[in-house]
């Protein structure tokens, strides 16, 4: 197989990966999943595979923790930024004047 051809599978699988998430497809899955075993990204599809409660509950489920992960991206961002700077005091300022 030459690498454009590759590249071409790649590509059609990644977009049906991404229009079945955001479109909350779980009829797609089981069959985007047997594809995803038998291509370049073996790897990948294992890895789902072991986890696919979480997966299915992903597909089906109407609520997402999208934005706890945001404020908690944000804080270690903060601390990161501070670290060995200042005390605990000056960090708490920080993350309340930063909400």
């Amino acid at each position: 197989m030459f690498k454009a051809e590759i590249y071409k599978m790649l590509f059609a699988q990644r977009s049906q990966f991404f229009r079945m998430v955001r479109q909350r497809e779980a009829a797609a899955w089981p069959g985007w999943l047997n594809a995803a075993e038998a291509s370049p990204l073996v790897h990948f599809a294992r890895h789902l595979r072991r986890d696919e409660a979480a997966v299915h509950a992903a597909l089906t489920q109407p609520w997402s923790n999208g934005q706890v992960e945001g404020h908690v991206h944000r804080l270690k961002l903060i601390k990161r930024s501070m670290y060995g700077r200042a005390s605990f005091d000056l960090l708490r300022i920080r993350v309340l004047n930063a909400a």
